[in-house]
């Protein structure tokens, strides 16, 4: 969800007809930077500095720093003081945001200056205010809105904007998942194939909608399109050849799993680890399939190592609420343990890390 100017060509600005980042913006390098960090309160002063010393002097200036002062108040929950900001902006698709409507300022320059961030976090917000229609239907908008985009791309745009479909369709699922809408969402994973049958991200998460309602059969049968999609060299344009190997790798694990057959599963996970140290997926399944097999020390060490090895990656909530079960169910002093993990935490994790986790 990085802020983004829509890939517009001629109109997009992070091509080479400018130097740095910071040429498109006021200090936009180092914002990005601070994202990529976890820096969310940072930038918010940032942003607060910047438009109290009247740095921010072109429109699409004042679009992309709204657009990381809003992720920065959604990362740190504010979710509020988010849907203030929001609502001070008028109609995005209107000629206010267009670059053709300041000729002096973006001269031979055109289409819209609206990271597509922005439209993201536009259809998040209500969702995470407890408006979860109001969210899905603009979620669904804005699935429409990037397909469009997704007609009129070709090369790198295109790819760019399938990714985009892609999170927006993993959202729209989510929310019909989270509400325990099986039979929606397989009619809306039915409906989202259509148009696009060859997409391996579609049909893996098919096959584990088909799992949570017990219809094992169905989701080997997904999962062995996604297998054939790679085998044609289908897909590629929305993974990498190593992405693609751990997708399918992990959709094997997930069927031995259920078979609880977790020496084979363990297996295929570190093929996957193999392949690309940074699957964070990967890493915490494995460690579940030898809690599972009642090998708690090594599980432990799995997840320790990932923490270790790669932060910035394996730390998220899922994984430390695995590991401080495993300590729970492994040490008689626990909380000992848990209380040094959340000191390590409160050193690295990101601003938005959720720290009631490691329920200490």
């Amino acid at each position: 969800m990085d802020p983004e100017t829509d890939p517009d060509p001629p109109s997009d600005p992070l091509t080479n007809e400018f130097g740095t980042l910071d040429d498109l913006a006021h200090d936009l390098g180092s914002l990005q930077d601070l994202a990529a960090r976890g820096s969310w309160r940072t930038i918010l002063d940032k942003v607060a500095h910047a438009r109290s010393l009247s740095l921010l002097r072109k429109p699409h200036e004042h679009l992309t720093y709204l657009s990381f002062n809003v992720l920065a108040l959604a990362k740190l929950r504010r979710f509020n003081d988010a849907s203030a900001e929001l609502d001070t902006l008028e109609d995005l698709d209107g000629s206010h945001y267009q670059y053709q409507s300041y000729p002096s300022l973006y001269p031979n320059r055109s289409g819209s200056m609206v990271p597509f961030s922005l439209r993201w976090l536009i259809a998040l917000i209500p969702v995470k205010l407890g408006q979860g229609q109001l969210g899905l239907d603009r979620f669904y908008s804005l699935l429409d809105f990037v397909r469009s985009k997704v007609k009129e791309k070709d090369g790198v745009s295109l790819n760019i904007w399938k990714k985009r479909e892609g999170l927006v369709i993993n959202a729209i699922i989510g929310h019909h998942l989270g509400n325990k809408e099986f039979s929606v969402c397989l009619d809306q994973m039915h409906h989202l194939l259509i148009p696009d049958f060859s997409n391996p991200i579609l049909w893996s998460k098919l096959g584990y909608i088909q799992m949570q309602i017990g219809d094992l059969e169905s989701a080997k049968s997904s999962f062995n399109r996604v297998e054939a999609l790679m085998k044609e060299g289908n897909g590629e344009g929305l993974l990498s050849e190593i992405e693609f190997k751990n997708l399918v790798g992990r959709n094997k694990a997930m069927v031995y799993m259920v078979g609880k057959d977790y020496v084979s599963a363990v297996r295929e996970l570190e093929e996957c680890i193999e392949r690309n140290p940074m699957d964070a997926v990967a890493i915490n399944n494995k460690a579940l399939c030898l809690m599972y097999l009642r090998d708690l020390p090594d599980s432990i060490k799995v997840l320790e190592n990932a923490l270790e090895r790669v932060p910035t990656v394996a730390l998220n909530e899922t994984l430390v609420v695995n590991l401080c079960s495993m300590y729970e169910l492994a040490y008689v002093n626990h909380s000992d343990i848990k209380r040094t993990l959340s000191s390590w935490i409160a050193r690295v994790a990101p601003d938005d890390f959720d720290t009631t986790c490691t329920r200490i």
